[in-house]
């Protein structure tokens, strides 16, 4: 939707959602990271977790660049909406032990 959209007001919202969504998931992997650490290693899970979050965000931001780059600003935002949904699928389907993940206790 964003990629194609013609209307300025519809991209932006798109945006925006994707932003919110994007700011829930990191709650949800926040939660789960802190739930399943022991309590004497959650000071340095927590570090080692941030250092990747913050270096991938930078790794993604020159990805992003490159790819409009070569393949040009709207196929590369379908071609990164096509991955992000085929990395889901693949998660899902080889690693369903997250997909049943009970944080209840």
């Amino acid at each position: 939707m964003f990629a194609f959209s013609q209307s300025f007001l519809i991209a932006a919202i798109a945006l925006f959602l994707t932003g919110v969504f994007d700011n829930i998931s990191v709650v949800i992997r926040s939660t789960v990271l802190q739930l399943f650490t022991p309590d004497e290693m959650r000071g340095r899970v927590s570090s080692v977790n941030s250092i990747f979050v913050g270096s991938s965000n930078e790794l993604g931001s020159f990805e992003s660049g490159v790819a409009a780059k070569l393949m040009g600003l709207i196929p590369s935002i379908v071609f990164g909406g096509a991955m992000t949904l085929g990395i889901v699928a693949a998660v899902s389907k080889f690693a369903p032990k997250l997909r049943r993940l009970n944080l209840t206790h």
